[in-house]
């Protein structure tokens, strides 16, 4: 019975553990089927999340595209926009340019009408002439025959006796044409200097302050006068030692004077002497350490006036060294002028008056400025300033032209440039016009003298008066001892003397007048 139960018992086994094969079996078919439809469900998921990441990163690139277009597109516009103004900006330069040029031409074609007209002038003035020596040769013949007739002369004593009366008349005749024509040329050109001078000095507005040969420093009370002048006036000995000028301490109250010709070392003394009356330590070891540093603050300040004269001129391509001799110009004074500012007056005129020609406005401009540049060391070098700045400005490689005009803006060469010509000219302007430059009363009445002494030395002079401060002379002539002719030659003889015996700015007018008085009296 037992063995049937484990029989039975053994069957159960197996059936239950087929059942649990098979169940086994189709649980985990079942799950693979899951897993299977998970993973499809996820892939699925993926390619969707990917296509969604696609389109999302397509969107991205193309707004990035489009931003990128914008960018470029106004990037373009600005550019297109900057170059249309610059093209804007050249057509307009070109429009002026364009204006300049017809002006230039419109000014050429006056010219050249005023050169036909002259042309055509003494055309008729040739023809007048050819014509009266036609009816000369005729009034010759008549006269020869004449003579022959009446006075029994020789043909060729009669020929002769004709040509000395036909050459006294030809003489006479050619000589009031060509017054005539000298007269108006003189109109002219005078009329046409005088316009471009008027115009240059209306357009050139620059200060003179007059500089003098001493320096004033106020003290703050008498006390510090003693402190100045130091123990037995050693203060006074290191500070005339340190900057080679004379210390003059007298009774005016609460002053103290500096005297010196050179006007840089009596600038470094004024400084020095206010920042140590400032700083009240006043000892020879103050003094030279304060003069030292004073002297470089000077010479910087030298420096920075060149550079801030050159560039509010305009002008460019000057050597260093060049620059800082324009400055030292600040401190050089001439008949009281200060030579920087004269300096400056000359280039402004002379640039002005190269415009209005039709020249190189900059080289006149720099030549004008440079006239006086000798003059930054002519107490340091030998020689007259228009040597030292020619050769000055050799050294420093300016052009020929510029060198021609410093050495020559006294009018010493008879080969001349225009250069030198209208330096020459604006010098003349800038240190002649009133109050530009003083002179001492007594050098001022001896030339007065000497023009009316050189005068009076030539023959048919009755009397002489110089006047407008010694800019005009005025000579009166005996009648009957000076003819029209002569007395035209007496003007050119004395002014010629005057130049070469008198020294003076500017110009001096030279008048001779002739008159007739006939006095009769009524009984």
């Amino acid at each position: 019975m037992s063995t049937y139960y484990n029989l039975l018992w053994g069957i159960a086994i197996t059936v239950f553990g087929l059942i649990g094969v098979v169940a086994g079996y189709f649980l985990r078919k079942k799950i693979a089927e899951d897993k299977l439809h998970s993973a499809e469900q996820l892939a699925k998921k993926i390619l969707e999340d990917a296509e969604k990441q696609v389109e999302a990163k397509k969107r991205e690139a193309i707004i990035e595209a489009k931003d990128e277009l914008y960018k470029a597109k106004a990037q373009f516009e600005e550019e297109t926009r900057a170059r249309r103004i610059e093209i804007q900006n050249l057509e307009r330069r070109f429009s002026q340019r364009e204006e300049h040029i017809d002006k230039k031409m419109e000014l050429l074609d006056i010219r050249e009408k005023e050169i036909q007209i002259k042309e055509r002038d003494l055309e008729n003035r040739e023809r007048v002439l050819k014509s009266k020596e036609e009816k000369l040769n005729k009034l010759i013949e008549e006269e020869r025959n004449k003579l022959e007739k009446i006075s029994g002369l020789t043909q060729e004593s009669a020929k002769k006796l004709l040509f000395e009366i036909v050459e006294k008349q030809a003489k006479d005749e050619s000589a009031v044409i060509i017054k005539r024509i000298e007269d108006r040329a003189k109109e002219e050109a005078e009329r046409a200097a005088k316009k471009i001078i008027s115009l240059a000095i209306q357009r050139c507005a620059i200060d003179h302050t007059a500089e003098l040969t001493v320096s004033v420093v106020s003290l703050p009370n008498e006390e510090m006068k003693g402190r100045v002048i130091g123990r037995e006036g050693r203060n006074i000995r290191a500070l005339e030692a340190a900057t080679g000028v004379d210390v003059i301490v007298d009774d005016t109250p609460e002053a103290v004077v500096l005297s010196g010709f050179n006007m840089i070392r009596r600038e470094i003394a004024k400084i020095a002497l206010e920042r140590l009356i400032a700083d009240g330590r006043i000892h020879p070891a103050r003094i030279e350490e304060v003069v030292e540093k004073v002297k470089q603050e000077v010479e910087e300040n030298i420096k920075e006036t060149g550079e801030r004269t050159v560039l509010d001129l305009g002008l460019t391509g000057f050597h260093p060294e060049l620059v800082k001799l324009i400055g030292k110009l600040k401190y050089r004074t001439s008949y009281g002028q200060n030579v920087l500012q004269h300096s400056i007056e000359v280039a402004t005129l002379a640039g002005i008056m190269a415009g209005e020609l039709g020249l190189d406005v900059a080289t006149f401009k720099r030549a004008g400025l440079l006239h006086d540049i000798g003059k930054a060391v002519d107490q340091e070098v030998e020689g007259t300033h228009p040597q030292i700045g020619a050769e000055l400005a050799r050294r420093y490689k300016e052009s020929p032209r510029v060198i021609s005009a410093i050495a020559d803006h006294h009018g010493d060469d008879p080969q001349r440039t225009i250069e030198a010509v209208l330096v020459q000219a604006a010098d003349a302007i800038s240190g002649s016009r009133p109050g530009a430059r003083r002179e001492s009363l007594e050098t001022y009445i001896k030339r007065l003298e000497k023009l009316e002494s050189i005068a009076e030395s030539f023959t048919g002079v009755k009397k002489s008066y110089a006047i407008q401060a010694g800019r005009e002379i005025r000579i009166m002539v005996d009648y009957s001892e000076v003819s029209d002719a002569v007395a035209s030659q007496l003007a050119k003889d004395i002014a010629k003397r005057i130049e070469e015996e008198v020294e003076y700015p500017g110009q001096i007018k030279v008048t001779v007048i002739r008159e007739m008085r006939a006095t009769e009296y009524a009984k």
